[in-house]
């Protein structure tokens, strides 16, 4: 079965720095773009970072600067360094695979999100 296992989330004073990893097992011949949404309380999901698989990337501007995706094609991970956290970037982050080729077919994975939580 495949999927996307993210890690790294957790409780931060504002001005610190998480690194966010998600990596998607089973069986997989290859993927597309990878990115990181976040979703606060009360508040619709947003792209937060993409990359793809050539390794160039998009931001929100709200994160620009401060945060920095990447990705390990080798071990199917990619990862969110989040520096200069602050308390409005706190939410629940959830990492999506797009076209996952699969033995099986192709996929559209999301991970079941990590909190961040960054405190004033």
């Amino acid at each position: 079965q495949v999927q996307l296992v993210e890690s790294g989330g957790g409780l931060v004073q504002a001005g610190g720095s998480l690194r966010l990893s998600c990596e998607a097992s089973g069986s997989i011949f290859s993927i597309g773009a990878m990115a990181w949404y976040r979703q606060a309380p009360e508040k619709q999901r947003e792209l937060v970072a993409r990359i793809l698989s050539g390794g160039s990337s998009i931001y929100a501007d709200s994160v620009k600067g401060r945060f920095t995706i990447s990705r390990d094609n080798a071990k199917n991970t990619a990862y969110l360094q989040m520096s200069s956290l602050k308390p409005e970037d706190a939410a629940v982050y959830y990492c999506n695979a797009e076209r996952v080729t699969t033995p099986r077919g192709l996929y559209n994975l999301w991970g079941h999100g990590t909190q961040v939580t960054v405190s004033s």
